[in-house]
């Protein structure tokens, strides 16, 4: 994902999800796509920003807190979750952000 999402006028809310990779893919990929699709396809989702080098850091960004929520029940997304405990990350932060102020080029 290496395009700038085109969000709203603000207020909206950021969801930072801040990790650190595990040794080999071990279906991380394919789990990794399917997400991006899931999200894409959930009431309230405004778009997402991926990168990763040592330290991985993707920004998905919603119209509401509940959306936010529903989006954190999702049985599949619960299911990426626990991999991601298991097998996937040896360390990583999620933080929720309100988005006040927007501006750029």
């Amino acid at each position: 994902m290496s395009e700038i999402a085109n969000t709203p006028e603000p207020p909206y809310y950021a969801v930072i999800f801040s990790n650190h990779r595990t040794e080999g893919d071990n279906g991380y990929a394919e789990m990794a796509a399917r997400m991006v699709e899931l999200a894409q396809s959930q009431p309230g989702f405004l778009g997402m920003e991926s990168v990763r080098e040592d330290l991985g850091i993707t920004v998905s960004y919603w119209e509401s807190q509940e959306a936010i929520a529903n989006w954190k029940k999702n049985a599949e997304h619960r299911e990426a979750q626990r991999l991601g405990h298991q097998k996937w990350y040896s360390s990583f932060r999620v933080r929720v952000a309100k988005v006040e102020r927007e501006y750029g080029i």
